[in-house]
């Protein structure tokens, strides 16, 4: 076989899909768990986009609702009848436990206030567990993919190596195919952990901006009810 005859078929073995399946059947694995990893995490990435963008209009609206002068009895009845997620299952736990205490006719109302408290920060606690839900699968898959892509590197290096000792041929031609379809696996793991570190970066991000708007209300309403407590008291 002369050198033109060469160069097209050295051409055709460094495609992608030529390189995948001329692989070792562990790189391959690795390429393909990696590639699965990827499709997971942009479908985490598009769920809590609509998320973050579906809890930020529900604080919007019940902020809106809360500061426009409507009563709180008759705002509580309109929430309570319904599930409440977010600011306004933090509101609403509130004012259960205020409206249990007052309805029992409790004759002293110390405590009250720790027990509002309480209830709100179980309650804000609750949406930031729901809002992180696996965060933990970005953050595993940003910092473990490279490492992972990496294996499958090194793997496909040494069967390339022992190919090349055992066909005693180290062309270009020969050594090439090997050592790219090595580093494809280096490559499919950088495509997976990128998004998967930026995305864990932004929604963490969002994750701490929507619990500081939590918590700023509940001290707000806290405010709100001690002083209330201590009108009753």
């Amino acid at each position: 076989m002369n050198a033109v005859e060469l160069a097209p078929m050295a051409s055709s073995d460094v495609s992608l899909v030529a390189l995948f399946w001329q692989a070792h059947w562990i790189v391959k694995a690795v390429m393909l768990g990696l590639i699965g990893c990827s499709v997971w995490v942009w479908a985490i990435a598009i769920d809590k986009i609509f998320l973050f963008s579906r809890s930020k209009r529900a604080m919007d609206r019940f902020e809106q609702a809360f500061w426009s002068g409507e009563s709180i009895e008759d705002l509580y009845r309109a929430l309570s009848a319904k599930p409440t997620q977010s600011m306004a299952a933090c509101f609403v736990a509130a004012m259960r436990e205020w409206k249990r205490s007052f309805e029992s006719q409790a004759k002293s109302f110390a405590g009250l206030q720790m027990r509002i408290e309480k209830v709100m920060n179980v309650s804000i606690a609750r949406e930031i567990e729901r809002l992180e839900r696996r965060l933990l699968v970005l953050a595993t898959v940003g910092s473990a993919g490279p490492f992972v892509g990496l294996f499958g590197t090194v793997w496909g290096i040494m069967s390339s190596f022992q190919s090349i000792a055992a066909s005693k041929n180290t062309s270009l031609a020969v050594v090439a195919p090997g050592i790219a379809e090595a580093l494809f696996a280096t490559a499919v793991g950088l495509i997976a952990a990128i998004p998967a570190t930026i995305f864990y970066n932004k929604f963490q991000s969002e994750v701490n901006r929507q619990a500081q708007r939590l918590e700023g209300f509940a001290d707000e309403f806290s405010a709100i009810l001690s002083r209330q407590i201590d009108e009753r008291a």
